[in-house]
């Protein structure tokens, strides 16, 4: 692996975030705030490191190999939200913990937030928070690719270190042509649900904020309240058909451009994907409708939307801490299973979680016929035994791990059901859990110890678990002539 090939490409990622600092500050200029002066230093300094990293790298004339690429995901990922904490800091609206909590949060689309009172923040560093999720939610690198195709042909070590899924899939054969159309897809969905929520009644701040945060299923809100501010069916109701959107495989709606509707009905994962929705959707409507005294409209209205959010974004219309135990299980089992492979959700994804029931009926089948010969298929194609096991070994170590983190936050005196959803939530990057870090509270609370392992969660469970995991190995990065 040479370190200055790795050093060029974060020195351009770090151009780019330097890049797109612009646009929060000329809203502050715009709006006259004090945000001015720690976003124009913010600016500078990933201008100035930029150059650094530039200068100390240099451009290859062949591929990168697996290791480069996968260095440059995991390096730039962690370039990228140090630089983000820095307007926080900078302006001094947090520390620099609580920053680099809030820049995770942010770009690994969580929505897990240490700031009590959002509402008196500027315009500029609201909008930063929600530019955040929108860089993040695509992906860093995909975006990187799709706007800088001198990236090449071996960036697709750099684009599988980032996916998120069981499988590759590519629905153009050049890695360049398909990001690009990701991205415009990306773009166009972002601009249809600003228009919506314009329409629904929010202003124009709130309308830009919630269409990123939301089409980036991550969860910031410009109000303390979160989606509950608006009081409105309307905004409820799109919302929740954002992200049900958001957390499907947006290469699946491309082929649902190019081919029709069809297509849909031949996707298992989409299948399954609604088909889980709508289940906890009925049963939890059911749960509130007993629980409560109120009517079947009302409780559809909050559990479809508290379903849609858990499962992609992490937005809340209601106080789920006081709903009924088996209301809460139920948002917890969609917190780990997320959405497709290739959305901006989180999760270990609906397509795992299809193989991993799949490859169970198999196993019991086969005890009941040891002698038929028995294939997984999914989407019409047989699913290998290497795939297959891939899905068992990630579940495995994202169960581990979401046992860990829950292990280390009762060490710190929580409790075990609140340390078990926030594990659960920071690593299905979701944002909001129960009780101390509910639906009405903060993660401001916690302590250092706590914010430092679930900054560590959040990244974990964004990035594909071996990426981050292969770079924690110290023969990753034994080569000749590193630098």
């Amino acid at each position: 692996m040479d370190l200055h090939v790795v050093s060029r490409f974060l020195g351009r990622i770090a151009l780019a975030q330097s890049g797109v600092m612009a646009f929060p500050l000329g809203m502050a200029l715009w709006y006259g705030e004090n945000s001015i002066y720690s976003l124009l230093l913010t600016l500078l300094l990933c201008a100035a490191l930029g150059s650094i990293f530039l200068r100390y790298g240099y451009a290859r004339t062949h591929n990168l190999t697996m290791r480069e690429g996968i260095a440059i995901t995991g390096l730039g990922w962690l370039l990228a939200t140090l630089l983000g904490m820095l307007p926080y800091a900078l302006g001094g609206y947090l520390g620099v913990l609580d920053g680099t909590f809030e820049s995770i949060s942010g770009f690994t689309g969580t929505g897990a937030t240490v700031i009590e009172d959002i509402e008196t923040l500027p315009h500029s560093i609201l909008f930063w928070r929600s530019m955040t999720h929108w860089l993040g939610g695509l992906g860093i690198i995909v975006i990187f690719i799709a706007l800088l195709p001198e990236a090449g042909q071996s960036s697709v070590y750099m684009y599988n270190a980032e996916s998120t899924g069981p499988t590759r899939e590519r629905i153009m054969p050049r890695l360049h042509d398909m990001t690009n159309v990701l991205f415009r897809m990306y773009m166009v969905f972002t601009a249809v649900a600003f228009i919506v929520f314009l329409l629904c009644g929010m202003d124009g701040m709130s309308a830009l904020n919630h269409a990123l945060s939301t089409i980036s299923a991550g969860g910031f809100s410009t109000f303390n309240n979160s989606a509950a501010h608006f009081e409105s069916p309307a905004v409820e109701g799109w919302m929740t058909f954002f992200m049900v959107l958001t957390g499907g495989n947006f290469g699946l709606y491309y082929r649902v451009y190019q081919k029709g509707l069809a297509v849909l009905k031949q996707d298992t994962e989409f299948k399954a994907y609604l088909l889980i929705l709508g289940g906890a959707t009925m049963m939890t409507g059911l749960n509130l409708l007993y629980a409560f005294d109120v009517t079947w409209s009302t409780a559809l209205r909050y559990a479809s939307f508290q379903v849609a959010s858990i499962a992609t974004t992490g937005f809340v219309s209601a106080d789920y801490d006081i709903w009924p135990a088996f209301s809460k299980n139920i948002l917890l089992l969609l917190m780990i299973s997320g959405g497709c492979a290739g959305s901006t959700a989180a999760g270990i994804k609906i397509s795992r979680v299809v193989i991993l029931v799949k490859a169970l009926r198999l196993m019991v089948y086969q005890k009941l016929h040891p002698q038929m010969a028995v294939r997984l298929q999914m989407n019409g194609r047989t699913i290998s035994a290497d795939t297959i096991h891939l899905v068992g070994r990630f579940f495995f170590v994202y169960m581990l791990f979401i046992v860990w983190w829950a292990l280390l936050l009762t060490l710190d005196g929580i409790n075990v059901f609140d340390a078990i959803g926030i594990s659960v939530t920071t690593m299905g990057c979701i944002g909001p859990a129960f009780g101390i870090t509910g639906a009405t509270s903060t993660y401001a609370g916690l302590s250092v110890f706590s914010k430092t392992i679930l900054c560590m969660s959040m990244l974990l469970g964004r990035l594909e678990i071996f990426t981050v995991l292969v770079m924690l190995q110290r023969s990753f990065w034994k080569s000749k002539g590193l630098w």
